[in-house]
């Protein structure tokens, strides 16, 4: 049985439609189920908040709310690899896992680099202390490679069903947002910040019950998240599968050795492909980490992610020869640390 056979028609016309573009207004249901009473999908506001609490409730969503880009409120993040020994592998773990600025870290199928994690610092600077303290701890190196260049975060699970394609965006309603230059937050958006990573409530008027959580106007929250989203603080505002629960099991970190004069030209072609939710430049690490590319796959299935993958390759050959040594795919087999990663004093260490 599918792992969305659960599902039925509203449920996945929502889930594809509203994984992003959802509206910025003090009664944000009403303006969305028109939306999907324009495509198809006859639904009140009632039925439609009730149908996003349920399943949020189910946990077929992780939240509903604002996806926040945490690389522009502030800190820094990298992305680390080093190689655990078999023998000592769950010791390792548990060492590299009790650092608090461990966010995620992941097991991956590599002959040598075999655990991957994330280490999210309010000061960037403390990522060099975090790394080798980690390596005085476990007696292994790490291997810090940090995003270079970003081609597309756009993490969107999509299923069978109404709006195939997620196609409505009312991110257009909304106030005016008047832009600034700031690069850091006022105490207030701070607040706002740290109030919404988790989400957003899911009521009838989720910006109104955040704007008197903080003790202020909606018509602030409003116009923050708005402008927020227009300048990339916020990514996108609407519902988050839990992919997992979607049936996208297969979780695939494809590597490649670009020639450096094609990155420019294959990154953004890659990051084109619809099935790719991350795409970036990293660092090599001479003579023991070829691979400057970056793309994350996600499938439903062992030989659906391998066709994606496949894509991938048939791609990359548009425009230069791809050798048999010049990638390969590092699949997932366990979740070893998955935390937030603590926006909270990325925040607060960028605040006026």
């Amino acid at each position: 049985m599918s792992e969305t056979a659960g599902l039925d028609r509203l449920d996945r016309a929502v889930i594809n439609a509203y994984q992003g573009g959802f509206p910025v207004v003090e009664s944000p249901f009403e303006p969305a189920a028109e939306a999907l009473a324009d495509h198809g999908v006859d639904v009140t506001a009632t039925e439609l908040l009730k149908r996003v609490q349920t399943l949020d409730e189910e946990g077929v969503l992780t939240r509903f709310g604002a996806l926040i880009n945490a690389a522009e409120i502030g800190g820094a993040a990298t992305l680390v690899a080093m190689h655990a020994p078999e023998d000592r592998f769950e010791a390792v773990a548990e060492q590299v896992n009790s650092h608090r600025e461990v966010a995620h870290n992941y097991r991956r199928e590599h002959p040598h680099l075999n655990m991957w994690f994330v280490v999210s610092v309010a000061d960037a600077d403390a990522v060099e202390r975090v790394l080798a303290d980690i390596e005085d701890e476990t007696g292994q190196e790490t291997y810090n490679l940090p995003k270079q260049q970003e081609f597309r975060v756009e993490a969107k699970f999509l299923v069978d069903g109404p709006i195939p394609d997620g196609d409505v965006d009312l991110s257009d309603l909304g106030p005016d947002a008047s832009p600034t230059d700031r690069g850091t937050l006022t105490p207030e958006e701070r607040d706002l910040v740290v109030e919404i990573q988790d989400g957003l409530p899911v009521t009838e008027t989720p910006y109104a019950d955040v704007a008197a959580e903080l003790g202020v106007d909606t018509d602030w929250v409003l116009r923050t998240i708005q402008r927020f989203n227009e300048s990339g603080k916020i990514r996108r505002v609407g519902v988050i599968p839990n992919h997992y629960a979607l049936g996208y099991t297969e979780n695939g970190m494809t590597v490649w050795s670009v020639p450096d004069e094609k990155l420019d030209e294959v990154g953004p072609e890659v990051a084109g492909l619809d099935f790719v939710t991350h795409c970036y430049e990293r660092p090599r690490h001479e003579g023991v980490w070829p691979y400057n590319f970056f793309a994350m796959t996600h499938g439903r299935s062992e030989d659906e992610s391998k066709r994606r993958i496949q894509q991938v390759k048939s791609t990359m050959e548009e425009y230069w020869d791809v050798g048999d040594d010049d990638w390969d795919s590092l699949f997932s087999t366990e979740i070893l640390k998955k935390t937030g990663i603590r926006l909270d004093e990325r925040a607060t260490a960028n605040t006026e």
